[in-house]
């Protein structure tokens, strides 16, 4: 064993790619950071996928332990070679995320694990003997995971509407988890959704459970069912009698109802099991072996992370004077209240006024040259960056290319909370990374507190990247410098772990909110308006309107088939039936239209 060995840990599947970082202290492994990125089944990401997310993971490493779902044996060099290529150094060991899953669980111990996330698989070990069932993935197996409830779940959603034609309370669940009207919609969904973004929706179907819904508790049931069997049949093969069975996996960590009709189950058939919820990730696992089993090691808590964020600093996260007795308001009180407090939003706007408009100027450069806009978030900034980046094309006739949200959590947290995925910095990177950013490109950091660390790797990456960068923040405490401030203070930053290097920091000064922390209020409002002026100020510069008529929108409804002809009517002076006919002789094409007047 070498002492200050320092070991990378990670395992990968359907939902997540998860590492830890450990530091060999004689027989302890000491945690030294940990984090998460993007999924990385070796079945359903390709080699350069790999690599892109590899390349986001701790460089500095003694060894690596590298576990990822859908690894086969005969798999195991070319994501070794893979390896090597991101830790050349590196002693590497590679396999399945049973294995990982197996050594965070047992050890060197016997037992079986019952893994169950976005797929499943359980997997047993007394002495040298290995006996695994189901983890076939998603098409064929994964029977108890959360794909396959979702997919229960939705089917059964289906049967019911052509048996009965009956309102099933849980379709308007996951109608509204999804943001979708109707059936139609839904199977348009599952048709090119993938095995993440269903797996997801497994808290909609345990919430649903746990409400009282008697028919999705069958399918809870059912998955319980198959698990506790296979755990059954594993035992059997190991002649375990009354084995240590460790649950492992999302679906056993967030859902005690799942736990419960697990144990139920289980213990109908092999009554003297010993279940447990295991007490580490599979990633611990992965750097334990990656540790060698040879050596006898335990681990430790980390005892600090090398930047502690401290939100509670934050404006945004301060108490708001004179709201601390909401609770005792009146209705109208309330109202008044709330309405009352807009007045700092208006008063940021103004104190903002000069970088607003730098920010159109920097904009409206970038556009011109050819470059791209992007606005970058987590939660409600990043719903609010998104929401005004899909509104450019059908007002301005714009490219969906030329601005582009990018929220933390993917597409699935524009409708639901996505845990953990505003903090990893190297997330935010990667998502720059895939949008292939360049100097010509401006991004726009969008985050309250100024501190989200999604936004601030985003906005590190873009700007070693060339791009053009502005931080929009409520908090004057952000951790943004601006590029040309003082030469001593840009390298302090540079130098600094968390900091971002910015063109332009905006700083709406909105206060504390009214609800404690709750930055969808005004800070949400202060932003939405803040991002209309950039957004709606560059495209006048770039020529998309005149006066202040749209001339670019797409005639897509007959509300913008409407508001064409009016344009028409009043740009030409001519009634609306004369203005309908030319847009129609034209194939509704207001920019050619309005080229001939």
């Amino acid at each position: 064993m070498n002492p200050g060995e320092k070991i990378l840990g990670v395992e990968g599947g359907g939902t997540k790619t998860a590492w830890v970082l450990v530091e060999r202290n004689g027989a302890d492994l000491r945690i030294l950071n940990q984090g998460k990125l993007p999924p990385s089944n070796f079945r359903l990401v390709t080699p350069d996928r790999l690599r892109t997310i590899f390349s986001e993971l701790p460089k500095q490493v003694d060894r690596a332990g590298v576990f990822l779902a859908g690894c086969a044996v005969e798999d195991q060099p070319a994501l070794a070679h893979i390896c090597a290529e991101i830790w050349p150094s590196a002693k590497i060991i590679t396999g399945n995320d049973r294995d990982s899953g197996l050594a965070a669980a047992l050890g060197r111990g016997e037992g079986i694990v019952v893994n169950a996330g976005s797929g499943s698989s359980v997997t047993g070990r007394r002495g040298d003997k290995i006996e695994k069932a189901g983890g076939w993935g998603h098409i064929l197996g994964d029977a108890g995971g959360g794909y396959f409830l979702v997919i229960q779940a939705l089917r059964f959603i289906l049967s019911e509407y052509d048996l009965h034609r009956g309102e099933v309370q849980f379709t308007a669940k996951i109608l509204r988890a999804l943001c979708l009207n109707n059936l139609d919609e839904l199977v348009r969904w599952a048709q090119t959704a993938d095995k993440m973004e269903i797996a997801l929706l497994a808290p909609v179907v345990f919430e649903a459970a746990a409400g009282g819904d008697a028919r999705v508790m069958e399918i809870i049931e059912e998955g319980a069912r198959v698990l506790g069997e296979y755990t059954e049949a594993v035992a059997s093969r190991l002649r375990l009698l009354a084995p240590k069975v460790v649950l492992m996996g999302g679906l056993f960590h967030r859902d005690s109802i799942y736990t419960h009709a697990f144990r139920r189950r289980l213990k109908k058939n092999l009554p003297d099991a010993r279940v447990a919820t295991a007490e580490r990730p599979p990633e611990f696992g992965a750097a334990w072996l990656a540790a060698e089993l040879g050596d006898h090691v335990t681990f430790h808590s980390k005892l600090s992370h090398n930047e502690i964020e401290n939100l509670a600093e934050a404006i945004t996260e301060q108490r708001n004077p004179r709201s601390e007795n909401l609770e005792k308001l009146s209705p109208r009180v309330l109202v008044e209240l709330f309405v009352e407090e807009e007045k700092f939003v208006e008063s940021a706007l103004r104190g903002a006024i000069a970088d607003l408009s730098r920010a159109v100027e920097i904009v409206t450069e970038s556009l011109r040259n050819g470059g791209r806009m992007f606005n970058v978030g987590a939660g409600s900034s990043g719903r609010i960056g998104v929401l005004d980046a899909r509104e450019i094309p059908p007002t301005f006739g714009a490219s969906p290319d030329l601005v582009q949200g990018v929220i933390a959590g993917g597409a699935t947290a524009l409708y639901r909370s996505v845990e953990g995925a505003e903090d990893e910095e190297s997330a935010g990177a990667l998502a720059m990374d895939e949008r292939g950013i360049k100097n010509s490109d401006v991004v726009i950091g969008i985050t309250a507190s100024g501190r989200t660390p999604f936004v601030l790797g985003a906005l590190r990456r873009a700007n070693s990247s060339g791009g053009k960068t502005v931080l929009l923040t409520c908090n004057p405490a952000t951790r943004a410098v601006v590029a040309d401030t003082s030469r001593a203070e840009y390298e302090a930053a540079s130098d600094a772990p968390g900091n971002a290097i910015v063109d332009l920091v905006i700083h709406l000064a909105v206060g504390p909110e009214v609800l404690t922390g709750s930055t969808r209020l005004k800070a949400g409002t202060a932003t939405k308006v803040a991002l209309n002026i950039i957004s709606t100020g560059a495209m006048v510069a770039l020529g998309k309107v005149r006066g202040n008529l749209m001339i670019d929108l797409h005639t897509s409804s007959g509300k913008l088939r409407d508001r064409a002809v009016r344009v028409v009517a009043q740009l030409a002076g001519c009634d609306y039936d004369s203005a309908r006919n030319m847009l129609e002789a034209n194939g509704w094409n207001l920019r050619a239209v309005l080229g001939k007047l």
